[in-house]
């Protein structure tokens, strides 16, 4: 499949319709954790950042739409999503240059370039951990077929620059994979729980890691995406501060 013909798509609105992006109607479609993501990168105008992974592009087009002046770069295996990430940035108007590449096999002009940062969401799932998706990109991307965790993190390592960041969201069970990669390739790592109610164990954590970084390793507090032990009616049910992520376009704050 080369691409998704128009009226396989949908047009969304991110960021409080700051930001539209079009998605396959089947397929895998963005929700809040690249969101998330690209609301806890620490970029700064000026600054350039690579998305391993990037699909149709919502985790660095968020990023791109809340920090102005930034050189946005992204890697994306299937050929179908790379060209709705390069409609996405046209319609948008964001700068950006994506690779149709194996995380394992980058071409040249890539392997020769650093990063202040790099971002990643990678497959939830290890292979056979959940039911087959019926969509082969939405397979693809919930659940690792050629692409072992610990690539990602060894890719993103060599990406950054001295001092650059990585940021990677996943399943908390995927932990100690993501710690076990990063040594001996990145330091100081800071990991931030993301849990849906108070009281309940988190189910997701955003991984912060810097190249040449030697702080000790942080556990923050869970930051708590509801409010309330449970949801008790319909609509959304999002903290303050979640709902100026989602709708306003605000930073992630990461506890001191």
């Amino acid at each position: 499949m080369i691409h998704f013909a128009d009226h396989e798509l949908s047009r969304d609105a991110f960021l409080g319709g700051r930001l539209h992006l079009y998605q396959p109607k089947a397929g895998y479609r963005a929700g809040v954790d690249p969101v998330l993501l690209a609301a806890a990168v620490p970029a700064r105008p000026g600054q350039s950042v690579l998305e391993l992974g990037c699909g149709a592009g919502a985790a660095i087009f968020c990023l791109g739409a809340r920090v102005a002046d930034l050189a946005l770069t992204g890697v994306e295996l299937q050929p179908a999503y790379a060209e709705l990430a390069r409609r996405n940035a046209a319609e948008s108007g964001l700068p950006f240059e994506i690779f149709c590449a194996d995380l394992g096999a980058l071409p040249a002009a890539l392997r020769q370039r650093q990063f202040d940062h790099v971002i990643a969401n990678p497959p939830y799932f290890r292979p056979g951990a959940h039911s087959r998706a019926v969509d082969a990109g939405r397979a693809t991307a919930l659940s690792e077929t050629e692409t072992p965790l610990a690539l990602w993190v060894a890719v993103a390592a060599k990406r950054l620059a001295p001092k650059g960041y990585l940021h990677m969201i996943q399943r908390v069970d995927r932990l100690p994979e993501m710690l076990a990669a990063c040594e001996g390739r990145l330091g100081a790592p800071e990991v931030l729980p993301l849990a849906a109610r108070a009281g309940r164990a988190p189910e997701l954590v955003i991984l912060r890691a810097r190249k040449g970084g030697r702080a000790a390793f942080r556990l923050h507090a869970a930051t708590i995406l509801h409010d309330g032990e449970r949801h008790l009616e319909d609509g959304e049910s999002y903290c303050p501060e979640i709902i100026d992520i989602l709708r306003g376009g605000a930073g992630l704050s990461w506890p001191l």
